[in-house]
């Protein structure tokens, strides 16, 4: 299994953005973090700056939606540019629709389970996904340490996607650096959203590559 790393625009300087994607030419995809204010205590961008982000850059943009009502901005953030569109569990009594929604409109669908919310909510749209995206910290603010009974849930849902036969990815994020990486991968993880850790280092280039390393399948060390 190849581990893709992510790194997010989240822990990016927001003033520089353009500059800061060139930063991390050995990235997998781009992890854009969209948060409402009531969803989450916290605002960040909209669909104007992920379509920007597409005109300076050719990697997937992996859009993460941490807002009410999510039904409202899926068109809005296919016609910006994204390529993946993860949900929260937890913002909709329509998992199942919005997920085929999100197919309907071409682009990759992901359910997002928050810290406290079990695993087994997402039985029965496994066969929608391409991607679960466990967060390992209370959504909102980057910069969090890792809540370390995080790496249970992360075996878990891995557990739950080959009972199903599934190869959606599992996708972490939330204090994710190259202490926790080996310990995700060891436990399921395909895809690391790293922020503080590649953007918060002088060189995020060198800091991807060397979480990169850390973060090989047991099997290819």
């Amino acid at each position: 299994m190849s581990v893709k790393i992510a790194p997010s625009l989240l822990a990016a300087d927001f003033a520089h953005l353009a500059h800061e994607v060139g930063r991390v030419p050995n990235a997998d995809w781009l992890h854009v973090d969209v948060m409402d204010g009531h969803f989450v205590p916290n605002l960040t961008i909209g669909p104007p700056v992920v379509q920007a982000l597409r005109r300076v850059t050719s990697l997937p943009l992996d859009v993460h939606l941490m807002v009410e009502a999510p039904e409202r901005w899926l068109e809005a953030f296919a016609r910006a540019g994204a390529d993946r569109l993860t949900i929260h569990v937890e913002a909709t009594v329509h998992l199942d629709r919005l997920l085929r929604q999100i197919r309907e409109l071409g682009l990759h669908p992901g359910a997002a389970l928050n810290p406290a919310t079990p695993v087994e909510s997402l039985r029965y749209v496994v066969e929608l996904v391409d991607q679960v995206l466990v967060m390992t910290v209370n959504p909102g603010f980057g910069g969090q340490p890792f809540i370390p009974g995080m790496l249970r849930k992360v075996a878990e849902v891995r557990r739950l996607l080959e009972s199903q036969g599934s190869h959606a990815d599992v996708v972490v994020d939330g204090g994710v650096d190259e202490r926790t990486a080996p310990h995700l991968v060891a436990a399921g993880a395909s895809v690391l959203v790293a922020g503080t850790s590649v953007f918060g280092d002088p060189d995020p280039a060198a800091a991807l590559t060397r979480l990169r390393r850390t973060a090989r399948p047991p099997s290819d060390r």
